[in-house]
């Protein structure tokens, strides 16, 4: 079942904000947008990974659970020298600590810092 919601970016592409499958929960990927705007929201990575997960949790929460029911996440950086800076807004969200895979990528839409998505269960 499609997820969505107005309190996360609208999708800007041929996707949903998620989708919903048995009791699992997938989140395409969140980057740091102003809901409402379409603006990106912070310069720095602290900035835009706060935004993110603000984006990640709405989704969730549209999906039917939240951030401590997350099984996997995968974390986009565009800058890998960010990866400490990340991690300190990245875990005060995920407590308990789920699987993950953090990759640097040449380039985000838009040219953002930073992307996570996340399967999660209900």
């Amino acid at each position: 079942m499609k997820i969505s919601t107005d309190k996360a970016p609208a999708a800007i592409g041929p996707y949903s904000q998620g989708m919903t499958f048995g009791d699992l929960v997938f989140t395409s990927g969140q980057v740091p947008f102003d809901p409402a705007t379409m603006d990106i929201v912070g310069t720095n990575i602290t900035e835009q990974t706060e935004q993110v997960m603000k984006n990640l949790g709405a989704v969730l929460e549209a999906g039917g659970t939240k951030f401590e029911n997350a099984i996997k996440t995968l974390c986009f950086l565009s800058d890998m020298s960010d990866f400490a800076e990340f991690n300190k807004v990245y875990e005060k969200y995920f407590v308990n600590k789920p699987a993950r895979s953090c990759v640097a990528v040449k380039t985000l839409p838009r040219n953002v810092l930073v992307e996570v998505e996340c399967i999660a269960h209900k």
